[in-house]
């Protein structure tokens, strides 16, 4: 029987667009969670047979990577839902003013 190839690009690929949406109040978390489910699944797979597969240690570390990007996506989210719910919004508000007519001037 021939042995099948664990493809990883497609879940560092998803993992690496998740750290990249991070930076969006934490909308990474979507995609990284992706990427875990679809390792997580694939590693179950191979628990099953694992003489009929190759390159599980690199599934492996595929999960761990993203694993540790849905984290630090959480975490990041967890502290954007904290900071809009904390927010003194008429600050914000006159501050974004601010800005604005500081803007106008300047064009």
């Amino acid at each position: 029987m021939e042995r099948i190839y664990l493809k990883t690009t497609a879940i560092y690929v998803l993992a690496g667009l998740g750290l990249l949406c991070c930076c969006f109040g934490g909308l990474g978390v979507i995609p990284a969670g992706i990427a875990f489910y679809m390792a997580h699944t694939k590693l179950k797979e191979v628990a099953l047979y694992p003489e009929n597969y190759d390159n599980v240690k690199g599934m492996s570390d595929a999960k761990t990577v993203a694993l540790i990007i849905l984290i630090i996506c959480a975490l990041n989210l967890l502290y954007t839902i904290y900071a809009v719910s904390t927010a003194d919004w008429e600050i914000v508000i006159e501050q974004i003013q601010d800005i604005m007519n500081e803007n106008r001037y300047e064009v």
